[in-house]
């Protein structure tokens, strides 16, 4: 009903102007005065009212959805111009936005990372890297290093110290010393 009325409102305005011109042939109606028309109907507070109900319908939604490849297109050309790449740098200087943004891609990038150690060719790349001499000798640094050597420490007396981990401690002892004396004295009966 409603595009109805807006139809209506179209056609008259039309016919309006069509009519309306005293020195215009009769047949092709003045271009600029048809198009003031137009803007100035829809300005109006009907006009406005007309083309929210229009962009409300579902039909029209329907119709305005984008085509994803258009969109897709759309994302990447931004994303490797120069404008979008300076952007994006700026963006993730903002602590705050940096931080938004890789709480929202967390999951994806967690689920990323899981097939990936499924996926044999990046397990091989992954063995090459640790095979690289240049690697490993870094890796061999970094470990020999006095600020590893002082984190592992820390690591290995916090553990020590942790209660979980004393009757844990405490549990493998008795079970070893159990097995041991029953060691023993399965050894003397043997004899």
């Amino acid at each position: 009903m409603k595009k109805g009325i807006l139809l209506l409102l179209l056609v008259c305005s039309l016919l309006i102007a069509a009519c309306g011109g005293k020195d215009i042939d009769a047949g092709q109606p003045d271009y600029d005065q048809t198009k003031k028309m137009m803007v100035d109907i829809l300005k109006s507070d009907e006009g406005k009212k007309a083309v929210k109900d229009i962009m409300a319908d579902e039909e029209i939604k329907q119709q305005l959805v984008m085509d994803q490849a258009v969109v897709k297109d759309t994302v990447e050309k931004t994303l490797i111009s120069e404008k979008g790449q300076d952007f994006w740098k700026r963006s993730l200087e903002d602590p705050k936005f940096a931080e938004t943004m890789a709480k929202s891609m967390k999951k994806e990038n967690e689920e990323l990372l899981k097939s990936l150690m499924k996926d044999p060719e990046y397990q091989g790349m992954v063995m090459d890297i640790l095979k690289d001499p240049v690697f490993q000798k870094d890796l061999s640094q970094a470990l020999k290093s006095k600020e590893f050597r002082e984190q592992m420490r820390e690591v290995v007396t916090d553990t020590l110290e942790s209660p979980l981990y004393k009757a844990k401690l405490e549990e493998i002892a008795k079970k070893a010393a159990s097995e041991k004396k029953g060691d023993k004295g399965g050894g003397d009966e043997e004899k």
